[in-house]
């Protein structure tokens, strides 16, 4: 059984997380105002049709969600955790019934000339649901099936994701598996899940029949090195055979699960085509930016690759290149710097908690957290697939700033 919070021994926010906050999120305000104000254009901040006048009112509206946070009894949050998980669920599953298709994907629900994610709270309720899981007390029989059991909660929305199309916020709720990792998950699947996607890459960038020659003469090394010992070939045999069910798996998902953008990314990336006026037209974009901001920028408000709309969704999924152009390596440096203090702050504060329901819950946080980070950066300077998600704290968007604002909140408030 966890042990709740006291209530009245507050200590206060925490200086450093919040500071990080607060940066991040003007950091991205003015990075978003220069790359979407005409400069022949007068500043009208009142004007709602406005990019930056928008995100300035999510702004303020998620300090606010920041201050109620900060003003409310954490046992709301842990009192409640399932019923949230439930609420952001069945969000998920309206949006299949009434959602807008945006980008591709069909995973919002439009209100008036704003639009919103379920999906991006869903994140939230998912670390909430999982930290008040493996905190319950549980028989000993009850934990031998305790990480099938974890794994619902990710599987579960992670399914209705994909049915709305929207693949690369499916990839981020498996973050959390370094939540699982820090509960006493054995270090055996991550080694599992490192090898199946090392073998996933190395099926589409070759073929499967590649990969089961690979297979099998990896198969015929460890028999001739176990085949004394007859524990060790079953095991082998056994991990042959899933091996070679998985890359079958990838194929059938490559040729019938992702959308043929999806493929022609994986595609691209991987060098096995090239479409410069096409899929590779975003990336080549990106990197010209980024690569044309040298050390220290061009300056602000004097970025031309951005200025002149030359790379696409430069305001939400790309907003990094605004950074790189106009501030260069140091500045990119500087906002890759801010991350890291944020998640090891996080991480760092987790450690100290003598209630492990709020160590839980932070791991949570930092692993989405650092997940999106990790994946945007990635793609925009061509290490990873473009899968469009945002840039935490910076990119445009409400659903995405109030949800990351307010997971980062309820760990500010339970960890005072």
């Amino acid at each position: 059984m966890f042990i709740e919070p006291k209530k009245d021994k507050s200590k206060g926010a925490d200086i450093p997380l919040t500071v990080y906050y607060l940066l991040l999120v003007t950091i991205g305000w003015f990075t978003l105002f220069s790359s979407s104000h005409i400069p022949s254009a007068e500043v009208d901040l009142l004007n709602i049709s406005n990019v930056y006048t928008r995100q300035l009112l999510f702004i303020g509206t998620s300090i606010i969600i920041a201050i109620m946070i900060l003003l409310l009894d954490s046992r709301i949050f842990i009192n409640y955790s399932y019923h949230i998980y439930l609420g952001c669920l069945a969000l998920m599953i309206l949006v299949l019934f009434i959602g807008t298709e945006i980008s591709g994907a069909h995973a919002w629900i439009k209100i008036g000339s704003f639009s919103i994610q379920p999906t991006e709270f869903a994140k939230f309720g998912t670390a909430l649901a999982l930290a008040k899981f493996l905190n319950e007390g549980k028989t000993r029989a009850e934990r031998q099936n305790i990480w099938i059991q974890a794994s619902l909660f990710i599987f579960i929305p992670v399914v209705v994701i994909m049915l709305q199309k929207d693949t690369g916020s499916a990839l981020v709720f498996f973050s959390f598996i370094i939540l699982f990792y820090r509960e006493g998950l054995t270090g055996w699947i991550l080694l599992i899940g490192v090898l199946a996607a090392a073998l996933f890459i190395f099926t589409l960038y070759f073929n499967e029949i590649y990969a089961l020659a690979l297979l099998t003469a990896t198969f015929i090394v460890f028999w001739f090195i176990n085949k004394k010992d007859k524990k060790k070939l079953i095991r082998n045999a056994v991990v042959y055979v899933l091996s070679i069910a998985f890359v079958f798996a990838v194929n059938l998902a490559y040729n019938n699960v992702l959308q043929s953008h999806q493929k022609m990314r994986i595609d691209t990336l991987l060098g096995k085509v090239a479409d410069p006026q096409g899929a590779d037209f975003n990336l080549n974009q990106s990197k010209i930016a980024i690569g044309s901001g040298g050390f220290f920028g061009k300056g602000y408000l004097h970025g031309t690759q951005t200025k002149l709309n030359f790379v696409p969704e430069q305001s939400t999924d790309f907003i990094f290149c605004g950074i790189g152009e106009e501030w260069g390596f140091f500045g990119s440096l500087v906002i890759c710097g801010l991350f890291c203090a944020l998640v090891l702050r996080i991480l760092f504060i987790s450690e100290r908690q003598r209630n492990p329901y709020v160590r839980c819950y932070g791991y949570g946080v930092a692993s989405v957290i650092f997940m999106h980070f990790f994946i945007n950066i990635g793609m925009t300077i061509g290490i990873l697939p473009i899968i469009g998600i945002p840039l935490p704290f910076i990119s445009y968007g409400g659903s995405s700033l109030w949800a990351f604002t307010t997971m980062l909140f309820v760990f500010v408030k339970m960890s005072d």
